[in-house]
């Protein structure tokens, strides 16, 4: 990793947590309380069957979780971060993605990128919704013709993209990655777990040097 994208990613993780204390100072003023390490319910609240992959590995490889809302400029921001952490562990470490909507059209957001999903068209929604993340988020009302329009551009076939973003369904789906957040004790996005700890990230180095150490370098 290069050092400017270290050096970016240091800001961009200060700049995540500053928001998630606004986030905190926001909400309710308990925090919840966290799930200890291990255990087979603490694995099925960080990374479901049917949660999605960005990358895959073998059996038994590390395993990133990121907590992240599509309409929060954090996450939009160390999307690049992500996307390099990608390429530099490829076949290494498994990642997911769970969705935690804290904003107006954070889940129609997460509707529409579950809805592309179930047309094998997952990061393209998961791109484009980051990328046009300003002209979308923070909204008066909830957000939704964009997502349709977002559907179109990448040429999914409308009548199967309606039908899946209206199924109740999905939007359960969206609300469980939420309770299960709340549970393991998140509170702000991007919230990142790796092997079932939360990471602490104050630096870049924090993130390599955890990494480097999960996959064994």
């Amino acid at each position: 990793m290069s050092k400017s994208v270290k050096m970016s990613l240091a800001l961009i993780v200060c700049a995540a947590i500053a928001l998630a204390a606004v986030a905190l100072l926001g909400g309710d003023d308990g925090e919840p309380e966290k799930t200890a390490a291990g255990g087979s319910e603490q694995d099925d609240r960080l990374a479901r069957a049917d949660s999605i992959r960005l990358a895959t590995a073998d059996e038994g490889a590390p395993v990133l979780v990121e907590f992240l809302d599509f309409e929060c400029e954090a996450c939009r921001a160390v999307k690049p971060v992500v996307d390099q952490v990608r390429q530099d562990y490829e076949g290494d470490l498994e990642i997911v993605v769970r969705y935690m909507p804290l904003h107006a059209s954070s889940v129609n957001a997460a509707k529409a990128a579950e809805a592309a999903n179930a047309q094998g068209k997952f990061e393209e929604m998961y791109d484009l919704l980051f990328e046009t993340q300003p002209a979308w988020g923070e909204q008066q009302t909830p957000e939704e013709q964009h997502f349709f329009d977002l559907a179109e551009q990448i040429g999914l076939d409308m009548d199967e993209f309606s039908a899946v973003y209206e199924d109740p369904a999905t939007e359960a789906k969206v609300e469980r990655d939420q309770a299960d957040g709340e549970d393991l004790g998140v509170t702000g996005t991007p919230t990142f777990f790796l092997d079932g700890e939360e990471l602490d990230l104050s630096t870049v180095e924090d993130l390599t040097a955890q990494l480097d150490e999960a996959v064994g370098r």
